[in-house]
């Protein structure tokens, strides 16, 4: 054997010697996150109890603190500040808002095991069921746009053991920091869980949560639903969302589709954080025979939980309803085409710089495939103005119901 090839073969076994040490730092690392945030769990029952019962007051609480640092110095987050953020986490995740809705989702999450269908779930805290008209198009049903907090109570048979395993199988599972984060800038019940579940998912930094707290991820993919087709069964709630945010793009004024599909391919690893880790990109401008034409779409995804391909179709323009015939056309093409047996159909998203609601409504009505119309914006969006939406969006659908 000569020295280039020794020397080859030994790279090769070093590099796996290092995915070891790396694989090995990232478990001992998981452990003892889970172990802390256990820890910290703990801790704030201790101190949640002792003040509730009135034997503890803020003194104690300051005594505590530094009886702490005098037996274990240099010990960070067990400052007065730190000791209340624990009593702060342990409160959040036991009081009766939190874990009345919790028993549900938590029973099908443990029951399969599936991460995505527990973000699924939550994600149903705007139910958007709707009965189809002659015409086609879709009304609310009676329940239409109340907040879908189940009425499970508190202490059901074997509840202490679910809650348990929420706290050492989902709770442990994200960094203490990103907890934090949490419970600063959220308020729901469905707002954290859909955040601790998707940080888990899709294995969040604390960087990538912040900023899908301040894009308000939560309150986009509750109003993600709003124009879909009628043919709902196969784009199920949780999945898309609207509007995309996409300021990390920095287009020029004036940019053209091209130029919005270049800067998406150029900032492809964002624009997957964006719509979810679930897509696995295909390509863009995938060519697609018909007849003696070819014809290329934009982008071109394929999802692994919903097993289906999925197209975006950019437009820097206000929606139009020829949008869909377009669409439409390459959505059958694809299925015709490209999809496997064992695939579902596949869904179309139209990426629209604006729209019209009552024309987007009319053009949806009637269409058969599985579409969507969503909004993008280029520049972050206040996230109280999002919030208001979907506060506005609830009322509608409940007035809509009343009468």
């Amino acid at each position: 054997m000569n020295d280039k090839l020794k020397k080859k073969n030994n790279n090769t076994e070093f590099e796996n010697i290092v995915l070891l040490i790396q694989d090995a730092r990232i478990r001992a690392f998981a452990k003892v996150n889970a172990e802390l945030v256990l820890l910290y769990f703990k801790v704030g029952d201790i101190i949640s109890a002792k003040v509730s019962e009135g034997v503890w007051g803020d003194g104690t609480v300051d005594e505590l603190a530094a009886f702490i640092q005098k037996k274990i110095p240099g010990l960070s987050g067990f400052n007065r500040r730190g000791l209340y953020r624990m009593k702060q986490f342990y409160e959040t995740y036991t009081v009766e808002e939190f874990v009345s809705p919790l028993a549900t989702y938590l029973q099908t999450y443990l029951k399969d095991k599936s991460q995505s269908q527990f973000v699924s779930a939550v994600s149903t805290q705007i139910q958007k069921e709707k009965k189809v008209s002659k015409g086609g198009a879709q009304k609310p049903a009676k329940n239409a746009g109340k907040l879908n907090v189940s009425a499970v109570p508190t202490h059901l048979d074997g509840y202490d053991s679910l809650h348990n395993q929420f706290v050492s199988e989902v709770l442990t599972q994200i960094a203490w920091s990103s907890h934090m984060e949490l419970l600063s800038q959220t308020k729901t019940p469905e707002e954290k869980l859909f955040y601790i579940l998707l940080s888990i998912k899709e294995k969040w930094s604390m960087r990538e949560l912040r900023r899908q707290l301040k894009s308000a991820s939560f309150e986009r993919t509750m109003m993600s639903n709003k124009f879909v087709s009628s043919v709902q069964t196969q784009i199920p709630h949780g999945i898309f969302k609207d509007p995309y945010i996409f300021e990390f793009l920095n287009l020029p004024e004036g940019h053209s589709e091209k130029d919005l599909e270049k800067s998406l391919i150029k900032n492809l690893q964002k624009f997957i954080l964006e719509v979810g880790k679930g897509f696995t990109y295909m390509g863009n401008q995938y060519r697609l025979q018909v007849g003696n034409k070819d014809y290329y779409t934009d982008l071109l995804f394929y999802h692994r939980d919903l097993q289906c391909l999925v197209l975006f179709e950019l437009k820097i323009q206000e929606f139009e309803p020829e949008f869909l015939g377009k669409l439409n056309f390459y959505l059958e093409a694809l299925d015709k085409d490209v999809k496997r047996p064992f695939e579902k159909a596949s869904i179309g998203v139209l990426l629209c710089k604006g729209r019209d609601t009552e024309v987007v409504e009319y053009a949806m009505a009637r269409n058969i495939s599985p579409a969507l119309v969503a909004d993008y914006e280029t520049k972050l969006i206040p996230k109280r103005v999002l919030a208001n939406k979907l506060h506005q969006l609830v009322e509608q659908l409940s007035k809509e119901n009343i009468d």
